[in-house]
């Protein structure tokens, strides 16, 4: 019996495909993947930059750290270097026995010091007044000098006022005698009239002045008829003849009286000579007014006034007035009478001598005990 041998693709029962399922859950799947390793991947770079962040922190705080340690390095050597130098300077001080000697030597030098500085003011006051007096005397021989030397009443009494005063600051009583003898001194120069030796120089110069612009004057001569004039006929008085040698009769006269002196008219160097002569009288008359020297003050305005009379016409107005003019100042003092200051100076020495003699007789007895 055969029998027909189906095949088992044939024999067994076709089972219908499934239903394709639909695609949509595996691509939401898939995207879901694709988002979650997206979001881990930026989760893992959030997570590596906050790493470097945080590894760039710790390296900026280990950098500072270290730079701080360097300071503090260097401030710990500085330390250790002062508190060395320190040590060596404590070493070098000494000990507080030396220390208490040093303080004990220094006390006692104060106190010498103290009293060297009040034996030095002692001797020091006593050096002062002592030079105030030789200060004095010296004021005095001063004002006597000036009086004998430049008749100065001024400065002479200015001196001895000064010499006085120094007398006064002493209060002494054993300078009663000098001051009395000073104040006398002083009476007698207050006396004294002074002759103004400034005006009489301030005159001499304008003199001097006008004597350098003096000029000759030229001389008219009045025809009183010993002339050529006289000699002439009368009747033609009218002719220019006539009045032509009326006009030069004034300047020209010729004289026969051979007996009279001749004064020739000054002119050019002539006349400058005799202007310096005139001059240099009047200067020397000015040194003699401010030196006080009466004779030389005499004898150069006479000198002055006998070159004025011998060489100008008397009808010149300038040389009529420097002729009243040294006629005035001829008469006036230029010297006075100075008091004699020898009384006040020797008075002054006497107490001077007086006053160290007596100084000088405690200090020999407290020399004899000094010695041992």
């Amino acid at each position: 019996m055969s029998e027909t041998v189906l095949p088992k693709e044939n024999l067994e029962p076709r089972l219908e495909a499934p239903a394709p399922m639909s695609t949509e859950p595996s691509k939401r799947r898939g995207n879901s993947l694709v988002i979650l390793a997206l979001l881990l991947g930026a989760a893992g770079v959030a997570a590596g930059g906050w790493g470097v962040w945080q590894v760039r922190i710790l390296l900026a705080g280990h950098q500072q750290q270290s730079g701080q340690l360097q300071d503090i390095g260097a401030q710990t050597q500085t330390l250790k270097e002062n508190e060395l130098q320190l040590a060596m300077r404590l070493a070098q001080l000494p000990a507080a026995d030396e220390l208490e000697n040093r303080r004990r030597l220094v006390a006692q030098l104060q106190g010498d010091q103290q009293r060297l500085s009040q034996r030095l003011e002692t001797v020091l006051g006593a050096s002062r007044k002592d030079w105030r007096l030789a200060e004095a005397e010296h004021l005095v021989r001063l004002a006597s000098l000036r009086l004998s030397a430049l008749q100065d009443i001024n400065s002479a009494q200015a001196l001895v006022q000064g010499a006085d005063e120094i007398l006064r600051e002493q209060d002494d009583p054993g300078s009663f005698a000098a001051r009395e003898q000073l104040a006398k001194s002083l009476a007698a120069l207050r006396s004294v009239e002074q002759p103004d030796r400034t005006g009489l120089f301030l005159q001499l110069a304008a003199l001097r002045d006008q004597a350098a612009q003096l000029n000759a004057l030229a001389p008219e001569y009045e025809d009183k008829g010993g002339s050529l004039l006289g000699l002439t006929s009368d009747s033609d008085t009218s002719s220019r003849w006539v009045q032509w040698w009326d006009k030069i009769s004034h300047y020209i006269r010729i004289d026969f009286n051979a007996d009279k002196n001749i004064r020739p008219l000054l002119a050019g160097q002539s006349l400058t000579q005799v202007r310096l002569a005139l001059t240099l009288a009047l200067e020397q008359a000015q040194w003699a007014a401010l030196n006080g020297e009466p004779q030389v003050y005499t004898q150069a305005l006479t000198e002055a006034r006998s070159v004025l009379l011998g060489n100008f016409n008397q009808d010149n107005p300038q040389s009529k007035f420097l002729d009243e003019r040294i006629q005035a100042l001829i008469t006036q003092p230029v010297s006075v009478m100075t008091p004699d200051l020898a009384q006040s100076l020797s008075a002054v020495q006497a107490y001077l001598e007086r006053r160290h003699a007596s100084v000088e007789q405690p200090a020999a007895p407290a020399k004899q005990e000094a010695r041992p």
